[in-house]
């Protein structure tokens, strides 16, 4: 039995393997609503294998979104255009459905990847920025404004809200985005925090206003619903969060209640460089997993099932997640069960594809 093909249950809710897709940003969305884009995205890849499916960075307010076509959980409109999507990915589709909950902070107000992925311009509508600190996310970059506690404040109950939003669509995992140096990292690494208040300085006071978000999103989610974090397990900068950091923030979040952590790394600044080897984030996520005991995803580079099932069977993670390899195959879960000598639920549409009912099928990967 193939160790990546297992079923794992998570706050009472079994997921068909140990496969996720990672939440990609797609910035094609309007006002913060979900486009047909997604439908057909989001759709696809609810085909994918995989046993989850985690939508991508969904921001809790307007201002914070990354770019002008990023999506958010922050009015009415915004929760039934995603409502639309995650019903017609159930109708279609065999994966359980997730949500990432983001705010970007001091890398809000940018442009899509395909613009230059630079700060918008004076004439490109941009608007203000909020951080940590005023300390912008590089050279060229909007200067952010420091949050004072009422701003926190009003995150925080825009993280809860839009967690209520997401428990009302009906999503069977939800997940606080404290990565890849937007808000909440933004608050936790000594290098983008020079704060000298209450929110600053030592670990325990980085990690006030995180946790203060976290809490706020427990309370808005039963239990009956996955709840998880993407966090960081280094900066790969000199006198950032580096794994043992990682370690006491998950340990954090499980004292909270959180059931998972998915351990991912970089992009706190313009210039942070992350290792490009396959599974460069794996050791990090073992470190998080062997000394918290969360239910740990690992994510980075992961691209051959061989690869993927090792990382589950040797006790490195207890899923893995995907990103690019299932835009380039977005049946890689289809592939990597004929690889391992696992099955898959498919639609019925295609299965005359499989490897019962088609020859090049039942050849291997």
């Amino acid at each position: 039995m193939s160790a990546l093909f297992t079923p794992i249950e998570i706050a009472g809710t079994t997921f068909d393997n140990r496969i996720a897709v990672a939440p990609m940003c797609q910035y094609s969305g309007h006002d913060g609503c979900a486009s047909d884009w997604h439908l057909t995205h989001l759709g696809m890849l609810a085909n994918s294998g995989a046993g989850l499916v985690v939508v991508e960075a969904t921001h809790v307010e307007r201002r914070g979104r990354i770019t002008h076509g990023c999506l958010g959980l922050y009015s009415d409109a915004c929760e039934d255009a995603l409502a639309r999507v995650v019903a017609h990915c159930r109708r279609i589709g065999t994966a359980r459905l997730g949500v990432q909950l983001a705010h970007a902070g001091r890398k809000a107000s940018s442009q899509r990847p395909w613009e230059g992925g630079r700060a918008l311009a004076a004439d490109q509508d941009p608007w203000p920025t909020e951080a940590a600190s005023t300390l912008p996310f590089g050279d060229g970059w909007h200067t952010p404004r420091e949050m004072t506690e009422a701003d926190m404040e009003r995150v925080i109950a825009a993280f809860a809200q839009a967690a209520t939003r997401a428990v009302r669509i009906g999503f069977d995992a939800i997940e606080l985005h404290a990565a890849h140096g937007y808000l909440i990292h933004s608050f936790l690494s000594a290098i983008s925090n020079q704060r000298r208040d209450a929110y600053g300085g030592s670990r325990e006071n980085r990690m006030r206003f995180p946790l203060a978000v976290a809490q706020a999103v427990r309370a808005a989610v039963p239990r009956t619903v996955a709840l998880g974090a993407r966090i960081t397990g280094s900066d790969w900068l000199d006198g950032g969060i580096a794994v043992d950091e990682a370690i006491v923030f998950a340990r954090a979040l499980k004292d909270t209640g959180y059931d998972y952590v998915d351990v991912s790394s970089g992009g706190l600044t313009a210039t942070a460089r992350n290792p490009a080897t396959p599974g460069y984030n794996v050791p990090l996520a073992e470190a998080v997993r062997h000394a918290t005991g969360l239910v740990t995803r690992a994510v980075g580079l992961i691209v051959d099932p061989k690869q993927a099932d090792t990382i589950v069977a040797d006790g490195q993670a207890d899923m893995v997640a995907l990103a690019r390899a299932m835009l380039d195959d977005p049946h890689w879960g289809w592939h990597a069960a004929r690889a391992l000598g696992a099955e898959v639920r498919r639609p019925p549409q295609y299965l005359r594809a499989g490897p019962g009912l088609w020859a090049p099928a039942g050849r291997g990967a």
